[in-house]
C-alpha cells in the first residue's frame, strides 16, 4: 500500500536504472506504479515517451504509446483489487526496441475479444496483437499477474513507407 497516492502521484521506483525486469536486459529499466484510476494512463504514456526520447527509440513512440494505454487500460478498468494496491509499468530498453509490462493484482488474464461492429470497446487486445511483435500474460511474484508486449524498431524499408529507398533518380 502507498499512503496518500492519489491519481497525479506516480511513485517513482527507477528512472534509468538497470534494474531487473522480466526482461532478461542489461538495459535501462523504467518502473513506476500508479493508482487504480484513469488519469494513470495518460501520465504512464508522458513517461513512456520520455523514456523512448532518452533511448532514441523516437520511433516507436506512437505504436508503443497505443500498447501501452490498451494494457494500462485494461488494467485501470478490469483489475478489481483491494483498494491501496497500485498498478505496476516497466519499460525496458531491449536491443533492437523496448518491452511493457503492465503489473496489477488481479489473477484474472486479460482475453481478447471480438467485439461486434457497433461496439465501443472490445479491441485493445486486437490492436495489441497487431501492434507488437509480442504480447502476453505471465504469473509474477506476490499476488496477480504482468502482461507484457516487445515492440522491435522498424527496419529501413519498413521505415520508409514512401518508397523513396527504391526509385533512382535519372
Amino acid at each position: 500500500m502507498v499512503p496518500g497516492l492519489g491519481w497525479d502521484d506516480p511513485v517513482e521506483v527507477s528512472r534509468t536504472a538497470r534494474t531487473p525486469c522480466s526482461a532478461d536486459t542489461d538495459h535501462a529499466v523504467v518502473v513506476r506504479r500508479w493508482p487504480r484510476h484513469p488519469r494513470s494512463v495518460g501520465q504512464a504514456r508522458r513517461e513512456l515517451r520520455k523514456a523512448l526520447a532518452d533511448w532514441g527509440l523516437a520511433a516507436l513512440e506512437d505504436p508503443a504509446a497505443l500498447v501501452l494505454s490498451e494494457l494500462l487500460t485494461n488494467a485501470v478498468r478490469h483489475a478489481r483489487v483491494s483498494p491501496g494496491h497500485v498498478i505496476e509499468t516497466r519499460f525496458a530498453q531491449l536491443p533492437d526496441g523496448l518491452r511493457i509490462e503492465v503489473h496489477d493484482a488481479s489473477p484474472t488474464p486479460p482475453e481478447p475479444r471480438a467485439p461486434g461492429a457497433d461496439a465501443c470497446d472490445g479491441r485493445g487486445l486486437v490492436l495489441v496483437a497487431a501492434l507488437a511483435e509480442a504480447w502476453g500474460v505471465r504469473a509474477r511474484s506476490g499476488p496477480g499477474k504482468a502482461v507484457w508486449a516487445t515492440l522491435s524498431l522498424p527496419t529501413p524499408a519498413e521505415a520508409d513507407d514512401t518508397g523513396e529507398a527504391d526509385r533512382h533518380d535519372e
